[in-house]
């Protein structure tokens, strides 16, 4: 069984009894904590020779953020803190700009202390074992990293296997194609597995071979289920990944992770199930963390459920609204789609915020006919393909690109057009395109051949065609030696439809569409048609 404890620096720093002692914390708090509480202290301190045990000559930090899930305090002038726990408390250290904590073996930051003396409960898959006594000093090393105010981060939607086959088709439809790639980090969005949580260790080792840093949220198919509520229902995700929320710096972008989903008591008779939330807790560590933020930085969320489900995100909205710069990213819903939150949807500042619901790896849960390779086609219900995303940051700018598995880069849209279409007949032709990360913000054009004049096409929410024949063609099979689609099925949101233009000379031409997104990214793409003179003809 994977444990937390091989890491790439030994850990006996994070919970080592120092002989430094406790000298008194000269520490900022947004919150100030409750000093009749049971406390933690410890040093974050400047690892130099990158070993994870602090020596004589590596001195404490000061002003590094550490947190207990709620409250958040800067260490003093000698790197001190002091935070009030209980005996269910996981202590980490927000890494700041320019500094890393350390990696386990398949590159998860490890930058936290779980204090659960007596462990987890017992679950269906394990939690966290008995910590015991907590150590007289809870110390966090970190190493210098060169970080640039430009730089790239790779996201991943749900992954979500359900078997190792399911791992399998990753490695090989996504991860294999990354190798190498230039990334600071990842984050996957949540729905890591799907409800097995012994596929966490494959998973992580999977993703692990990369090389890249990489950050995890907690998706609702990452509960232990048989927790009879939330408190309990995150016990394995902690096991190896720590805190289900916290944050960090890199560069000048500010990230926060979060857990919006909210194990529910089940009703008799009913399955357990879930909402989407943050709860008191997590919105006061938000709140905390930010007031140590300046202002001009770029503030990203990741969570798994959209922010539009979350329902104490008014809370939410008041604590983020007065900063310029914000994003936020989420997955859950395998369909894309940029929403731009104003205040019809209770966000009250000067511009809408803006949250992606991203694109899923697994697709549409790795369904579908496989291809030449064994791999699932996998498409998902807006008819975009299973994939990723790079962003890049650029200090309080951002740009996002979407990448489609085991496609060229400039594969960004489908074209859907009929085969032939009769001269007389053509201004009644609809086409419809669908680009794949596309959004109320971008702008989509036509035309027939080289020489025809740029038609601009509407924006529609639809079924998306393909989706639609793919998944009419499956139902009609008894026993496919595959996984059929799910019946499921959601209108696409970056589809878009224009006419052909009247009386086109007769022949075989190219429909020629080009897209710019809000980024300003330009692609084009082309679908063969034909033009006859008395309707499409009889195939020989």
């Amino acid at each position: 069984m994977r444990t937390p404890q091989r890491i790439r620096w030994p850990l006996r720093a994070l919970a080592f009894a120092g002989a430094f002692g406790w000298v008194g914390l000269a520490a900022l708090s947004a919150r100030q904590p409750d000093p009749s509480a049971p406390q933690a202290t410890g040093v974050v301190y400047h690892d130099r020779d990158g070993d994870g045990l602090r020596d004589p000559d590596e001195s404490g930090l000061p002003g590094v953020g550490v947190s207990n899930g709620r409250d958040v305090v800067r260490t003093d002038a000698e790197g001190r803190y002091r935070l009030p726990l209980t005996d269910d408390t996981v202590i980490f250290v927000i890494k700041p700009a320019g500094w890393m904590t350390p990696l386990d073996e398949d590159n998860a930051p490890r930058f936290y202390y779980v204090h659960k003396p007596a462990g987890s409960p017992r679950l269906t898959y394990p939690g966290v074992a008995p910590t015991g006594p907590l150590p007289d000093s809870v110390d966090f090393p970190l190493v210098r990293n060169h970080e640039p105010e430009r730089f790239r981060v790779i996201l991943f939607g749900d992954t979500q296997p359900d078997s190792q086959q399911d791992i399998h088709y990753l490695a090989h439809d996504i991860i294999e194609e990354l190798v190498g790639v230039d990334a600071a980090f990842g984050i996957s969005l949540g729905d890591l597995v799907n409800n097995d949580l012994s596929l966490l260790e494959p998973l992580i080792e999977t993703i692990g071979v990369l090389g890249l840093p990489w950050h995890y949220v907690l998706g609702n198919h990452d509960k232990n289920q048989d927790s009879l509520d939330d408190r309990y229902s995150s016990e394995t995700f902690q096991r190896f990944f720590g805190p289900p929320h916290y944050a960090f710096d890199y560069g000048q972008v500010h990230f926060v992770v979060l857990d919006d989903v909210v194990w529910e008591k089940p009703e008799p008779d009913k399955r357990r199930s879930y909402h989407a939330g943050l709860g008191r807790k997590q919105l006061e560590f938000i709140r905390n963390d930010l007031a140590l933020v300046p202002a001009e930085k770029l503030i990203v969320l990741a969570m798994h459920i959209p922010l539009i489900e979350v329902e104490d995100r008014a809370e939410l909205f008041r604590i983020l609204q007065e900063r310029p710069y914000t994003l936020s990213l989420s997955a859950h819903y395998h369909f894309q789609a940029h929403m731009f939150l104003d205040s019809d949807d209770g966000w009250n500042a000067p511009n809408p915020h803006h949250h992606l619901i991203h694109a899923t790896a697994c697709g549409s849960w790795w369904t579908g006919a496989p291809d030449e390779l064994g791999i699932p086609h996998t498409i998902m219900r807006d008819g975009a393909p299973n994939g990723y995303s790079f962003i890049t940051f650029d200090r309080n700018r951002y740009d996002i690109v979407f990448k489609a598995a085991r496609r060229p880069a400039d594969y960004q849209m489908n074209i859907y057009a009929p085969e032939e279409v009769a001269q007389s007949q053509t201004a009644q032709c609809e086409v419809l395109v669908n680009v794949f990360a596309g959004s109320d913000r971008s702008t989509v054009e036509m035309r027939l051949g080289d020489r025809g004049h740029w038609i601009t096409m509407k924006r529609t929410e639809r079924l998306d065609p393909s989706y639609a024949q793919l998944q009419a063609m499956e139902s009609k099979l008894e026993s496919p030696p595959w996984e059929k689609l799910p019946r499921r099925t959601r209108d696409c949101h970056h589809l878009w439809h224009g006419q052909l233009p009247a009386d086109p000379p007769i022949g075989t031409h190219l429909v020629r569409v080009r897209t710019t997104d809000m980024f300003g990214h330009t692609y084009t793409a082309s679908r063969v048609i034909r033009i006859t003179r008395d309707g499409p003809e009889s195939a020989p």
